[in-house]
């Protein structure tokens, strides 16, 4: 029989420390190993209630247990509000990077249409921003239903969807070939990829396809849905209404991703207001909103100077912005975010105000 795993601390001591001092506020918390590293951050509508339920986890098969057995200190600090916790845990996990906390406590069902920056670009979907150099859209809420787009999308460009690292060879590098020319891949023989790989595809004519598909993304072209209902017609003039069917599948694979795409855009772009976070002691604060992302915040202004400051926090920001293209890769847990929490706190939305007619309400006299 295995010894008992003890704790690296005597947690006894934190939990005395933590009933005696923290409050029940919303609040962030950051657990510390004994070289002073943070292993975990989280936040809390009562911080007192959230910290003491550690020590009622059970070790091995909870992870509250688990990371309490690797806490040699707990710190916290008190946040005006929920919505000022959640932005201030996100925050504080980008700058630590904590080994515990799996996918910056992303929702777990959100998915992203991803555009590698390899020779020949390869559209697939992830559950987490990677690398600088890939391109994101989304969030789609729809993991399995997006990849089933996206696999049709690539059918139908011709686009691989081989390893990243797969070796990639145009065919206007001819001269790198022996003279027994590279055998295609399945998808290449079956006439569903155009086979960068191989040389059968010239770097032009590839990347006019990933531009279709960008574009398609990007809610500027329907030219892949266009060809699909041609052969879906084509099919049924000809009475094959099995083959018909088939790219009726595919239609609607593609339908639906072109619209879920244009309705992420709108929320997005949707979520550009001035918005006033009733803080749980009367502490009110005011966000610069744009396109899901905070760019400003500060206290509800309440004197003419506060009020004016703020103003030029709400001028700087107003203006468009572009909202077709890829997600800015260091916005994109805040987008994530932000989305949720409108989503989930619509009421939110009445202490909204757009940006331009909050300028309008407070116009410097």
């Amino acid at each position: 029989m295995s010894a008992p795993v003890l704790p690296l601390v005597d947690t006894g001591r934190l939990k005395r420390r933590v009933a005696a001092l923290a409050e029940n506020r919303p609040g962030i918390y950051r657990m510390l190993d004994p070289t002073g590293q943070v292993i975990y951050v989280g936040k809390a509508k009562r911080v007192r209630a959230r910290l003491l339920s550690y020590f009622n986890a059970s070790y091995p098969e909870d992870k509250a247990a688990r990371i309490l057995f690797a806490t040699d200190d707990i710190q916290w600090n008190y946040t005006a509000s929920e919505f000022a916790a959640l932005l201030g845990e996100l925050r504080q996990i980008q700058r630590h990077r904590p080994r515990f906390n799996v996918r910056m406590n992303r929702p777990r069902r959100v998915a992203f249409v991803k555009i590698s920056g390899t020779p020949a670009p390869k559209l697939f979907v992830g559950n987490a921003p990677t690398s600088p150099d890939v391109r994101h859209y989304g969030p789609f809420m729809s993991a399995s239903r997006l990849k089933d787009a996206i696999r049709e999308l690539n059918l139908q460009l011709g686009l691989r969807d081989c390893a990243l690292n797969m070796p990639i060879t145009y065919s206007e590098q001819g001269d790198l070939f022996t003279s027994d020319h590279p055998a295609g891949c399945l998808r290449y023989e079956l006439g569903s990829c155009t086979g960068p790989c191989g040389g059968f595809v010239s770097e032009p004519d590839y990347m006019q396809r990933v531009e279709t598909a960008l574009a398609f993304l990007e809610g500027r072209a329907i030219s892949p849905i266009d060809a699909i209902v041609q052969q879906m017609n084509r099919a049924s003039r000809k009475k094959d209404y099995e083959l018909a069917a088939r790219w009726r599948d595919r239609f609607e694979a593609l339908e639906w991703l072109f619209a879920e795409g244009n309705r992420v855009r709108a929320a997005i772009d949707g979520l550009s207001f001035v918005y006033t976070d009733t803080g749980t002691y009367g502490d009110d604060r005011v966000y610069v909103i744009k396109r899901a992302t905070v760019r400003a915040s500060a206290p509800a202004p309440h004197t003419p100077i506060e009020t004016a400051a703020f103003r030029a926090l709400v001028a700087a920001h107003t203006g468009s912005e572009t909202g077709a293209g890829p997600l800015p890769p260091n916005a994109i847990d805040e987008v994530v975010l932000l989305l949720s929490w409108f989503r989930r706190h619509p009421s939110a939305l009445r202490h909204t105000v757009p940006l331009e007619a909050w300028l309008d309400q407070h116009a410097e006299a």
